[in-house]
């Protein structure tokens, strides 16, 4: 995670939290009084009763807003926190960062009471996602490496609900996905520079398939061969929300 003091200067202008996905993290902890956000970046979809953030990246933490939850420096695989002193974890698009994830999860386990609430994706979907398969494999292959197995997660977790999370035509929050209704947007390096699967890249990595992106926007050929796209509200494009009740966590005495 320590790669976002790098790549991470761009988030407030791209990486905006998108109230509908909100809506679903948020009514996922809606019961919980006490919610701790790992590798919570700039603070985006933290509900109003978080309590504390842990991030790593000094970068992020220095663009979380004001009045946001108070954040400790740390990492995921080492959370400075006693046992059973929250109520909820929650990990948004970070556990594929994470260096040992099996050793986070047991963290998130370790400080828990209730519930551990994971924003991921599935790349068996995100795969097929057009811009991956059609003009970028470098991309591919970043998030085919980065990826977590959502059968991983959902094991490490000791079950967990796995819902869809959609993505809406007009989403706000610029990850990987967001502009599938609005391709030119990934010729726009600032726009890329939000994503990892992307900001990993090298731009000569990157440069055929964008080049080739822009020439089948200029000729129609991306409108002609995705028509469908353009009429479609939101689109399933491997996003997954898993909630966990965390029947591993230490009781109080």
């Amino acid at each position: 995670m320590v790669a976002y003091d790098r790549i991470g200067n761009s988030y407030p202008a791209t990486r905006r939290p998108d109230q509908r996905i909100a809506a679903q993290i948020h009514a996922a902890l809606a019961t919980m009084s006490a919610v701790l956000n790992v590798g919570a970046g700039t603070g985006s979809y933290e509900p109003p009763q978080t309590i504390a953030a842990v991030e790593p990246s000094t970068m992020m933490i220095n663009q979380r807003p004001p009045g946001s939850a108070p954040c400790i420096q740390a990492s995921a695989e080492a959370l400075p926190l006693q046992d059973n002193c929250v109520d909820a974890a929650m990990a948004v698009l970070t556990v594929h960062h994470w260096s040992d994830l099996a050793s986070g999860i047991d963290e998130l386990h370790r400080v828990t009471r209730d519930r551990i609430v994971v924003l991921t994706w599935d790349q068996t979907v995100t795969r097929d996602f057009w811009l991956l398969h059609e003009y970028l494999p470098e991309a591919t292959r970043i998030s085919d490496e980065l990826s977590v197995p959502i059968e991983n997660l959902v094991e490490l977790l000791g079950g967990a609900e796995v819902q869809t999370v959609p993505v809406p035509h007009d989403c706000t929050d610029g990850f990987g996905a967001a502009f599938w209704r609005r391709p030119a947007a990934y010729l726009d390096p600032t726009v890329r520079a939000g994503m990892s699967m992307l900001a990993y890249a090298s731009e000569p990595a990157l440069a055929e398939g964008l080049t080739r992106l822009a020439d089948d926007l200029r000729s129609g050929t991306w409108h002609e061969r995705h028509s469908e796209l353009l009429m479609q509200e939101q689109l399933d494009a491997g996003y997954r929300l898993l909630i966990s009740h965390n029947d591993r966590a230490p009781r109080r005495s």
